[in-house]
């Protein structure tokens, strides 16, 4: 009898339906492509690989953006990603709140040039200071306080953007965000 039930376990096993991951079959197509001598089918296959794992990556950081309060909606922005190309890479997530508030946009920036850059100025009291700034304490996180905006530099990689509200109106939605958490993204 067991030999019975385990040779039909081997069997639904090999016969059954195999997980696709798309991410890997990509990159054995592009293998298999290699081999074959198709070197553009192989490099096709490697930017669609690239494309797949940026899309989890952004997956993986809207998982950060907070629900909408009671009484508010949030939207997420499932295009955000497409046009980050051109400002040299990275991954984004973004989602606009609507409520009886008003609205307003928070977005997260991960591993981009023009996020370092905006880091060091953050990282700067005096800069921010000469902008005429103030700077905003959210859970430890020292956020650049302007006319509805508000900006933070979360693990030297992640910048992360409230615009459109009030200040008061966004501060308890950021209060709600685990900073470490998005400090450790994607590894």
């Amino acid at each position: 009898m067991k030999t019975f039930l385990s040779t039909v376990l081997i069997a639904g096993l090999i016969s059954g339906p195999v997980l696709s991951d798309p991410f890997i079959d990509a990159l054995e197509t592009a293998i298999e492509a290699y081999r074959d001598g198709d070197l553009q089918y192989a490099e096709d296959e490697l930017v669609e690989a690239q494309r797949l794992l940026a899309d989890m990556k952004a997956q993986g950081l809207a998982a950060f953006l907070p629900d909408a309060p009671e009484g508010w909606t949030r939207e997420i922005d499932t295009e955000a990603g497409q046009m980050l190309g051109f400002m040299g890479g990275g991954t984004i997530a973004k989602a606009n709140y609507t409520g009886p508030d008003g609205q307003f946009e928070l977005s997260l920036m991960a591993d981009n040039p023009f996020v370092a850059q905006f880091g060091m100025m953050l990282g700067n009291s005096a800069m921010i200071a000469q902008m005429g700034g103030q700077v905003e304490r959210i859970n430890r996180v020292r956020f650049l306080r302007e006319e509805n905006s508000l900006k933070a530099m979360i693990g030297n990689r992640v910048l992360l953007s409230a615009e459109g509200a009030a200040p008061e109106v966004m501060i308890p939605l950021l209060e709600q965000m685990d900073f470490r958490a998005i400090e450790n993204f994607g590894s």
